[in-house]
């Protein structure tokens, strides 16, 4: 007999996304060879559901149902296997920005996708903010970065903008995947905001004069919204830059009574 091995009961000249195995004697037997994309596929998956620690040899050779030394002939540490991971998810991410796309709408489009990446892998944020960065990093950087040249910015200024775009994206969408993973956010997102904007306005109106007059902005904020607002936010401030020599700071307003440091 010859089924999917996803467990779906399906034959498998009816199951379009399963892997071909056959039954003899009463016991599953892999015919498919192992591959380094199902080992990384895999992973992800182990990772998705049980976080770093839970991604083991031992727990990967029993989800593919072979041995340890099947699988380190192809990936030969759990370093190895977490840096492929990474790098798979982060091509999925950002492999279909069109690179002909108008500058400011490619950087939204790299910033989303890397948004619903960490959404998607919460693991995925801590890996990249890990120093130093790996080749998937830099693959962003460079992304964003060939978006900032195509703005006009000197290359003086450059890297600078790059890398607080890069910044905001990979920060923000690592605060919003905590968030959203959250016990007290977790059902209803809109009961969640009110009980939290009402807490800000009850806050106390001397220590938190500025927050208590942000609790409705709160309650009726969308996440997406705010996190492409932050992008443009950086955007509209870039071409500033052009104006400022690299290792000086903006000049100050003339009634600006700050000592310069």
């Amino acid at each position: 007999m010859v089924r999917c091995t996803r467990d779906c009961g399906t034959p498998y000249q009816l199951c379009q996304d399963g892997v071909m195995a056959k039954t003899t004697r009463g016991s599953e037997r892999r015919v498919d060879a192992l591959t380094r994309e199902l080992i990384v596929e895999a992973a992800i998956a182990i990772l998705d559901s049980d976080g770093e620690n839970g991604l083991t040899f031992r727990a990967l050779a029993a989800r593919l149902e072979t041995g340890h030394g099947a699988i380190q002939w192809h990936i030969a540490n759990k370093n190895e296997l977490i840096k492929a991971a990474v790098a798979v998810a982060v091509n999925r991410a950002v492999g279909d920005v069109d690179p002909q796309a108008p500058p400011r709408e490619a950087i939204h489009a790299v910033a989303l996708g890397i948004l619903d990446a960490i959404d998607a892998h919460p693991w995925l944020g801590g890996q990249l903010a890990r120093p130093p960065w790996r080749d998937s990093m830099l693959q962003i950087f460079e992304r964003i970065g060939r978006q900032v040249r195509a703005l006009g910015i000197p290359a003086t200024a450059q890297f600078t903008a790059t890398s607080a775009l890069l910044i905001h994206i990979i920060g923000a969408s690592g605060q919003e995947a905590a968030n959203s993973r959250s016990p007290a956010a977790q059902g209803d997102r809109q009961h969640f905001l009110d009980l939290e904007a009402d807490r800000w306005a009850g806050l106390d109106p001397h220590e938190y004069a500025f927050t208590r007059t942000m609790a409705e902005h709160l309650r009726e904020h969308d996440d997406r919204t705010e996190f492409l607002a932050g992008i443009d936010l950086i955007l509209a401030g870039i071409p500033s830059l052009r104006r400022t020599p690299s290792g000086t700071s903006p000049r100050q307003p003339a009634n600006d009574t700050r000592s310069a440091v």
